[in-house]
């Protein structure tokens, strides 16, 4: 179905909006098929990750929207639910390319709203710890047997913990954007807690250990403003001995990192509690006031037949099961992504809910108002509990 109607008398041009650079997918697929003799051309924006929601809604809403962006999954259905988004249901019923049953559920999910489908899982992803192992064993600690429980993990923190050497103990994002959310939620989840359900015992208990963190300055105190790509550069430049991240950075470690580095699963309170993991990464979609829906479709063919280019030329994990990743030659990198091809078993979305940035915005106040000292785990928690309950009525 590539070929379609692409041979239109005339030229056609579709906008795509993307945060990827030049060292990731959506920029350089834009590209190609806008190079591709199909009488399409793509003219393609670059956007931020805090101006996605805002500067999308409100492009759509004056009639000024791209045909395609790329939007964080569990804001999908914020979208979708508004008719933002167009229902492309029928015509991947009839795509010879894009097969909803080869996806994972959850990715699936996400661009699912009353039954139909408003877009496609453009990748996926998830977070777990990433070590330094030659810190490991000059700090006397075993760089096989990389922290299991939450207690290990602060253990290992403080002994990694080198002021003296600028070595932070652990690196993470606990940012008052989505990436927050993302690093926080699992430990909520694995603690008996949930978005719906943010301030059990064991959610507060995870959001303590947060704080201890901080408080002992086992991570450096601007990780409350900095996002995961920062907090790995710290790790990559040797300035923490671990970190919590996703296989987004894989390619950028093996070119940054100058050391033995592993990756373990994230780890759970106690030993023998369930696992849970972040489900990241973006879904493609068109708006539903794109002027060229059919050759705006053609464009997710395309790029949905590249999928599997994700991981060998991005380090990015296709949100599909029928693709094979092939082993890359690099040890490390192949080493890691058995980790999180496991860990991406306990990936969890986020929502989907139509009211995800509000109700993930308090989860984020939650974790701000704690690490700075303003209230106590439990008060915070129980404020986005109650904010929570308001929004989901």
């Amino acid at each position: 179905m590539l070929a379609g109607p692409a041979f239109a008398q005339e030229n056609v041009t579709i906008t795509v909006w993307s945060l990827d650079d030049e060292n990731q997918p959506a920029l350089n697929l834009a590209r190609e098929f806008s190079e591709m003799d199909n009488g399409i051309t793509v003219e393609y924006r670059q956007i931020q990750f805090d101006d996605v929601v805002s500067e999308s809604m409100r492009a759509f809403a004056t009639g000024q929207a791209p045909d395609i962006i790329a939007v964080d999954n569990p804001e999908h259905a914020l979208f979708a639910s508004r008719g933002a988004f167009l229902d492309i249901t029928d015509m991947v019923a009839q795509s010879e390319v894009i097969d909803p049953d080869n996806y994972y559920p959850g990715p699936l999910n996400s661009v699912t709203w009353d039954g139909r489908l408003y877009g496609v899982p453009k990748a996926t992803n998830t977070i777990a710890l990433y070590y330094n192992k030659d810190m490991f064993e000059a700090k006397g600690l075993d760089p096989n047997d990389p922290p299991e429980t939450w207690d290990e993990l602060v253990d290992a923190a403080r002994t990694l913990n080198d002021p003296a050497a600028n070595v932070y103990g652990l690196a993470f994002s606990a940012k008052a954007n989505e990436e927050g959310t993302f690093q926080f939620l699992p430990w909520a989840q694995m603690a008996g807690g949930g978005y719906d359900n943010i301030n059990t015992e064991g959610a507060v208990e995870a959001l303590e250990i947060w704080k201890t963190i901080i408080d002992e300055k086992l991570a450096s105190p601007d990780t409350l403003t900095r996002g995961q790509w920062d907090s790995t550069g710290t790790f990559n430049s040797g300035n923490a001995a671990m970190v919590i991240s996703g296989p987004w950075e894989l390619n950028r470690m093996l070119e940054e990192a100058k050391f033995d580095w592993g990756v373990a699963l994230l780890p759970v309170p106690e030993e023998g509690a369930p696992r849970s993991s972040a489900m990241g990464d973006f879904n493609w979609a068109i708006f539903s006031t794109s002027e060229h829906p059919e050759e705006a479709f053609q464009a997710l063919e395309y790029f949905a037949s590249q999928d599997h280019r994700l991981f060998p030329e991005w380090g990015q994990l296709p949100a599909r099961s029928d693709i094979e990743l092939p082993e890359t030659g690099e040890p490390l990198k192949d080493a890691a992504l058995k980790v999180f091809l496991e860990q991406l078993q306990y990936a969890q979305p986020r929502g989907p809910h139509p009211e995800w940035p509000k109700i993930s915005k308090a989860i984020q106040d939650a974790i701000q108002a704690t690490l700075t000292g303003q209230m106590s785990a439990q008060d915070a928690l129980d404020n986005a509990q109650a904010t929570i309950d308001g929004i989901l009525g």
